[in-house]
C-alpha cells in the first residue's frame, strides 16, 4: 500500500524559508519521477517541481531560482527547499508521482504573510 506523508509546512514571513518533506512507503522514490504539487484556495492543483529518476529536475517558472527539489534515497524521502517565499506561494503542498497515480497524502500547509 502506497502512502505519502508530507510535513514541514508552517507560517512564515515574506522572504522566509521552509523545507518540506515527503516520506514515502510502498513506493521507491528513486524509481519514479516524483513531484511537489500545491493547491491554493479556489485554484486548481498545480505541479511546482519534479525530479526525474536520474536526479535532473524541472520547476514551474514562478519558483525557479527559489525552490529546490531533492531526494534522500536511504530515507525514501523527497524534499522541497523553499527560499524567498512570497505570499503567492501560500497553498497546501502535496507530493506524488508524475504523472500522479499514488493516493494523495494529507498535504502540508504553507502560509506566507506579507
Amino acid at each position: 500500500q502506497v502512502q505519502l506523508v508530507e510535513s514541514g509546512g508552517g507560517l512564515v514571513q515574506s522572504g522566509g524559508s521552509l523545507r518540506l518533506s515527503c516520506a514515502a512507503s510502498g513506493i521507491i522514490v528513486t524509481i519514479y519521477t516524483m513531484g511537489w504539487y500545491r493547491q491554493a484556495p479556489g485554484k486548481q492543483r498545480e505541479l511546482v517541481a519534479h525530479i526525474f529518476s536520474g536526479d535532473s529536475a524541472e520547476y514551474r517558472d514562478s519558483v525557479k531560482g527559489r525552490f529546490t527539489i531533492s531526494r534522500n534515497n536511504a530515507k525514501n524521502t523527497v524534499y522541497l527547499q523553499m527560499n524567498n517565499l512570497q505570499p503567492e506561494d501560500t497553498a497546501a503542498y502535496y507530493c506524488n508521482t508524475v504523472p500522479t497515480w499514488a493516493p494523495w497524502g494529507q498535504g502540508t500547509q504553507v502560509t506566507v504573510s506579507s
